[in-house]
């Protein structure tokens, strides 16, 4: 007899896989930014894209990557305990693009470049918008704000980039469910064959 892991131990280990290498990366880049560039006006941050990810594979879990990649920042940079709050809060914004997938259905995403890099940059600035307004929310300053946005411009290029590199790789940017039953399919073809 075979030693077969259920569907939860899969959805578990990706789950745990994607959630740790994001906040491995997080802390990286935090941590070089507040060391090697301190004064540089910009920053960069993986949650996003990751959380994107996330949610054509796994919907609503897409919430562990958006909270953990947060934390990660906020932890490797020593931040203020509002700044908690801001990034932790405001990364949940980044899940209403569930309703997006829901409409437009991961299956289109994945297949129109177009489509799937929109997808990127939206859950990406929703995210931004998510961190402004809960910003704007605890009393932040409205201008000071809108450096949730222009500072972090490139990690909406980095979630277009990385959306598109994930379309083209076999069963990155899929449901994970229909992977799997898909993967089986082909198997019990191969074998037939």
């Amino acid at each position: 007899m075979r030693n077969q892991i259920t569907f939860r131990q899969y959805r578990g280990m990706d789950l745990i896989f994607f959630t740790a290498l994001l906040c491995l990366c997080e802390s990286l880049i935090a941590l070089a930014a507040n060391q090697w560039f301190p004064k540089e006006p910009y920053t960069l941050s993986l949650t996003a894209a990751v959380t994107a990810l996330v949610m054509i594979r796994w919907g609503a879990f897409a919430i562990l990557p958006a909270l953990a990649g947060g934390l990660a920042v906020c932890l490797a940079s020593r931040a203020a305990p509002i700044q908690y709050l801001i990034y932790c809060l405001g990364n949940l914004a980044g899940l209403g693009m569930l309703f997006f997938i829901k409409k437009i259905t991961w299956q289109k995403i994945r297949e129109d470049v177009l489509l799937s890099m929109l997808y990127g940059f939206l859950t990406c600035l929703a995210m931004q918008l998510g961190r402004m307004a809960v910003a704007l929310a605890t009393g932040h300053d409205p201008l000071a704000c809108l450096g949730f946005i222009t500072t972090d411009v490139l990690s909406l290029l980095f979630s277009v980039l990385i959306l598109w590199i994930a379309r083209r790789l076999d069963g990155m940017l899929e449901d994970q469910k229909h992977y799997l039953f898909r993967i089986q399919r082909e198997k019990e073809q191969n074998k037939g064959a």
